[in-house]
């Protein structure tokens, strides 16, 4: 029996790396285009987020809290070079891309999955680095095979060797995105050249998927066993097809739950939740979190990844050695050793992503170069420091040979 869905989403995240030195210029480019928007988030409006994120990582993430509104209006009331300048000292600023009406489209002619792209946010570090998110929504279409061929095809759509009619992927219908180009076109103008995304050996040709569903509850229930429609979860965590022939049984997936009906599958692509209607938050209240809270949970930690790459590459260049000591430690005082959050099921999504991201291994491996570095340094400060120590001995030997030598002359 097909399995059926009540409600659903994927958000679709794409990282992109700006050039050292070009963050201000590039939030002044989003202040000048007309679709974009400075996102503010305020305490009333937001209060989940404000009191989910401890004040350290709010203020880090979410620097428009400490806006009043007397600061606001003077900020809009700048001129948008000055406004870019203030911006641009933030550790991070978060646009809103409003597109004129939601993008359309459809995978597969005969099945007709029609698609809406409701929300757009462009989140940019002051380190250069930025993530495009885009959320999608199936519509009129409860058919959870749907969902699987959705994710597993849109997330490739920025690939260059994408044909649509070979590849059975989807054709965009839209007065602004006519057809798949117009579509990648939208993200190129957005993410510009991929030359320092390919410095650090990032894909930026799949997407990254954050997707929730929730499943009807006849499916999974009290009589009903998880375990009956345990290979739909395996297929929607790994991101495959609906006509998947893979054994399933052997799929690695890091799981993770702390709610009946609700399960979280984890991977290197992405993060799934995959939910049942038995349970009422599951379709009020855990789809809000999970594109919430949650969502940029996961966007922090996807941002301190690729920021241990930058050190990385940074650490081999002679030229930045000393810059990227300094940062390093930055990073470790003010980002690594900080706790979020003090939300229980916050914090264990949060030491889950890490686990999957493999954010220990990584920091190891940048820490022990660090190590390195700074040994070698300060054996080449103390060569320096003996090395003027011999030749203030040596003058001041000579100083005293010629001083005993006059003296002799003298007596």
């Amino acid at each position: 029996m097909e399995l059926k869905t009540n409600y659903q989403y994927t958000y679709f995240i794409h990282p992109f790396i700006l050039k050292d030195g070009k963050y201000q210029k590039y939030i002044l480019k989003m202040l000048k285009n007309k679709n974009c928007k400075l996102r503010i988030f305020q305490k009333e409006k937001d209060l989940k987020m404000y009191q989910y994120f401890l004040p350290k990582t709010r203020e880090f993430l979410f620097s428009s809290f400490s806006f009043e509104p007397t600061k606001l209006k003077k900020l809009e009331e700048l001129p948008i070079e000055t406004r870019a300048a203030i911006l641009s000292k933030y550790q991070c600023n978060i646009f809103e891309y409003t597109i004129k009406k939601d993008i359309q489209g459809k995978v597969d002619d005969k099945k007709g999955i029609f698609f809406t792209i409701p929300k757009v946010e462009i989140i940019c570090f002051q380190t250069g680095i930025c993530f495009l998110v885009m959320k999608t929504n199936i519509e009129d279409d409860q058919n959870f095979t749907n969902i699987l061929n959705f994710n597993y095809k849109f997330r490739n759509i920025n690939q260059e060797v994408t044909k649509l009619d070979a590849y059975d992927n989807i054709r965009l219908q839209t007065g602004d995105f006519s057809d798949i180009e117009t579509f990648r076109e939208f993200i190129r103008n957005i993410t510009g050249s991929d030359i320092e995304h390919m410095k650090l050996d990032i894909d930026t040709e799949r997407f990254l998927t954050y997707s929730y569903v929730c499943i009807d509850q006849e499916a999974w229930n009290s009589t009903n066993e998880f375990e009956t429609i345990k290979h739909n979860f395996i297929k929607y965590a790994n991101l495959l097809p609906a006509d998947n022939s893979r054994d399933l049984e052997v799929e690695e997936i890091v799981t993770f739950s702390k709610w009946k009906y609700a399960k979280l599958g984890f991977n290197k692509l992405g993060i799934t939740l995959f939910s049942s209607s038995s349970d009422m938050s599951n379709y009020t209240i855990l789809p809000d979190e999970y594109e919430n809270q949650y969502l940029y949970t996961y966007l922090l930690n996807l941002y301190k990844k690729i920021y241990l790459k930058k050190l990385q590459v940074e650490f081999k260049n002679p030229k930045q050695v000393t810059k990227a000591r300094k940062k390093f430690v930055d990073f470790t005082k003010n980002l690594w050793i900080r706790e979020i959050t003090e939300d229980e099921a916050g914090t264990m999504l949060n030491h889950k992503m890490q686990e999957v991201l493999e954010l220990e291994k990584l920091y190891r491996e940048v820490k022990n170069k660090y190590d390195v570095l700074y040994k070698n340094l300060e054996i080449e400060k103390n060569r320096n420091v003996t090395v003027a120590i011999a030749i203030i001995l040596v003058i001041s030997l000579i100083f005293n040979i010629l001083n005993f030598m006059v003296l002799i002359k003298r007596g």
